[in-house]
């Protein structure tokens, strides 16, 4: 059973940094493609970043530059290093994970699994 445990959200102030993983069990980590999506209050979720199986990495213009997603295969662990952040980046976040395909970003939220979410906060 696919399970996916984001840990490393918070309280911080604009311009800070956070970094954020997912756990992930139950499956083959090193064979799946994994990303990162957002659901901001009253707002519609939005695709962040993906990573390919290999390492090829895609993101949303709006983190472009400011965040960087990696994974460590070998803890099965998938992250998100996210800098000079913005009130505009406050959001829960989920990790996502898919079996198929390896999609960009913007189809993250389409991937067969999520986690519950890790709420990040940044004011301003």
């Amino acid at each position: 059973q696919v399970q996916l445990v984001e840990s490393g959200g918070g309280s911080v102030q604009s311009g800070g940094s956070l970094r954020l993983s997912c756990a992930a069990s139950g499956f083959a980590f090193n064979g799946y493609c994994m990303g990162w999506f957002r659901q901001a209050p009253g707002k519609e979720r939005e695709g962040v970043a993906s990573i390919h199986n290999f390492g090829t990495t895609s993101y949303a213009e709006s983190v472009q530059g400011r965040f960087f997603i990696s994974r460590d295969n070998a803890k099965n662990t998938l992250y998100l290093q996210m800098t000079t952040l913005k009130a505009e980046d406050t959001a829960m976040y989920y990790c996502a994970a898919d079996s198929g395909v390896c999609n960009p970003y913007y189809r993250v939220l389409a991937y067969q699994n999520s986690g519950q979410g890790t709420q990040v906060t940044v004011s301003s």
